[in-house]
């Protein structure tokens, strides 16, 4: 009888290690090592990423128009600018070019200014569509932009 219930008792006593072993093991599997099932990383993990991110991102904003830019226009150079670019005549004389016929908003003024008509001088213009809009530069002229351009 004694060594009935010590069978009994090793049998038990296997089984519940069986089944604890065996869920520590699909535990174990659900996951790879610093996925979000299993999120503990090292330092030096969370380092790079971070330095990859911050990289990234910057490299984002400087290909994406987020930074005023200044470019020289000789005389007689027409530019053509990108939708959503923003500009400043800083120096120089340049007329707006408008093969649409719809303007290039002046946020400065409020108005809109139509093809042909001079560019004023430190106003803040915004392109609205990639349609041939941009500046033809009567003498030589200073652009602050943010955006895009083409030649």
């Amino acid at each position: 009888m004694f060594r009935r219930k010590s069978i009994l008792m090793l049998l038990l006593v296997l089984a519940v290690a069986g089944a604890a072993y065996a869920g520590l093991a699909i535990a174990a599997d659900t996951g790879e090592p610093g996925s979000h099932l299993d999120p503990l990383v090292t330092k030096s993990f969370v380092e790079q990423y971070v330095t990859d991110f911050v990289k990234k991102a910057l490299d984002t904003a400087e290909n994406s128009g987020t930074q005023w830019r200044i470019k020289s226009i000789a005389q007689g150079q027409d530019v053509v600018l990108s939708e959503g670019t923003e500009f400043i005549i800083r120096s120089g004389k340049a007329v707006i070019i408008d093969p649409v016929g719809s303007g290039i908003p002046d946020l400065t003024a409020g108005t809109s200014a139509a093809g042909g008509q001079t560019a004023a001088r430190n106003h803040l213009f915004l392109v609205p569509r990639s349609d041939g809009r941009g500046i033809h530069a009567q003498s030589a002229v200073i652009l602050m932009y943010l955006g895009s351009l083409s030649y």
